[in-house]
């Protein structure tokens, strides 16, 4: 248990944060079954669009570092291929 006032602080903050960042990826990994539901589908009109709302959701996970940079361009890079992919 935190003793001093500011670990106790450190520990509300620690907390906050991680409820934050919780909502955050979970809103990212919906927003990518979205896209991977319309690839499934064998719709390419509902992927592209899906595509469209995912990716700034991924640059957004990256700049505010809940994930990796290059992770989130890497999920971009597939999902597009996949979605070019498609007859």
């Amino acid at each position: 248990m935190a003793n001093s006032p500011q670990a106790r602080k450190r520990a509300r903050q620690n907390n906050r944060r991680r409820e934050l960042n919780v909502g955050m990826r979970s809103m990212m990994r919906t927003e990518l079954k979205k896209v991977l539901k319309a690839m499934d589908a064998g719709d390419k009109a509902a992927a592209q669009e899906a595509f469209k709302a995912a990716v700034p959701t991924l640059d957004r996970m990256a700049d505010k570092d809940l994930l990796h940079k290059n992770k989130a361009a890497r999920h971009k890079s597939r999902l597009n291929a996949r979605i070019h992919a498609m007859a």
